[in-house]
């Protein structure tokens, strides 16, 4: 009898982590509704791809995935709900902006590097150089004379200060030596309605935000700001081909989750984002908006999260960066 005890003893002792293992592996989550906040308005950047990835994300989940938008602050709101949240089911649509700039600029209500995690890279999109039909210009160079000629009347619309719009214009008005006025916008649908009209005269609003009125004609695009041209403007140069190599900047957006996050949750949204990205519907529709999709592992992720935090550090130092 003792034999027999010691022997079953022995064998839970054995199998407990093989088990433990296994529960890590195969959580049961989500057990309720999963939110994904966006830190901006709705028919941004952010946005769009906020919804691409959840459309697909719930079944792979079992469960809804709701967007909800909570703009506001340099995208840094929904980022400061999604880092205090407590109910094991907030992510946040990450994106350069509030992960890489804000901190730089900005006294957060959280730690950017302590109170998140990156748990899915997404993809990137360029920053595209439009200016309203209202004005005459139809190359940088062209654009840059006409600033030049009449200092400090143009007027650069951002989805709001710190975005990636706004530090792409900052870093055009550097490397060109032109005086330009900043008119932040509570997001991009907002400032691009002004953009259209002639109330401001350009904007380096993100592609997905833009490209329906680029392809309307509503607007027209000068140069994106990436090092190479992108598929859906194929005759539109870069930057650095314009001749501003400097000018140098993309908008990439990523998953993330609180810093409190099981490791078992982190690794199920990660294989999952990762699924979604490979869908042919979701490249389809998130590549005819001209965003790249890149799949991740989570630390491939994070190493990113960090590189772009310090380049953009040092991009705003280098620029003398400062909120309006």
């Amino acid at each position: 009898m003792l034999r027999r005890t010691l022997t079953t003893c022995a064998l839970a002792s054995l199998l407990a982590p093989v088990l433990a293992t296994a529960s890590e592996s195969a959580p049961s989550w989500p057990t309720r509704p999963v939110r994904m906040l966006v830190g901006s308005a709705p028919g941004g950047g952010t946005d769009i791809m906020a919804r691409a990835v959840a459309d697909r994300l719930g079944p792979l989940l079992k469960q809804s995935v709701i967007v909800e938008n909570r703009p506001g602050v340099s995208n840094t709101l929904a980022v400061d709900v999604t880092a205090k949240s407590t109910d094991g089911v907030t992510m946040v649509m990450g994106v350069v902006t509030a992960h890489a700039i804000a901190p730089h600029l900005l006294k957060l209500p959280y730690d950017n590097n302590k109170d998140l995690v990156p748990v899915a890279f997404v993809g990137s999109v360029p920053n595209v150089l439009v200016v309203s039909n209202s004005i005459p210009a139809k190359s940088v160079q062209e654009l840059v004379a006409l600033a030049k000629k009449e200092p400090g009347t143009l007027n650069f619309a951002s989805s709001g200060t710190g975005s990636t719009q706004h530090i792409a214009a900052e870093m055009f008005k550097d490397s060109a030596g032109v005086q330009m006025t900043h008119v932040p916008y509570k997001g991009s649908a907002a400032a691009l309605v002004d953009l259209v009209s002639g109330q401001v005269q350009m904007s380096f609003d993100t592609l997905p935000s833009v490209i329906h009125q680029i392809k309307s004609g509503k607007m027209r695009p000068l140069a994106v700001t990436t090092p190479h041209r992108n598929a859906q403007l194929p005759q539109v140069p870069t930057m650095a081909e314009a001749g501003y190599p400097d000018v140098a900047i993309s908008a990439w957006y990523g998953v993330y989750m609180p810093a409190s996050t099981p490791p078992a949750v982190q690794r199920t949204v990660n294989d999952a984002v990762n699924k979604v990205l490979a869908m042919p519907e979701t490249q389809t529709r998130l590549q005819a908006v001209g965003a790249e999709l890149k799949p991740m592992t989570q630390g491939e992720f994070a190493k990113l999260h960090m590189e772009e935090y310090q380049r953009f550090g040092d991009i705003i130092r280098k620029n003398d960066i400062k909120l309006d």
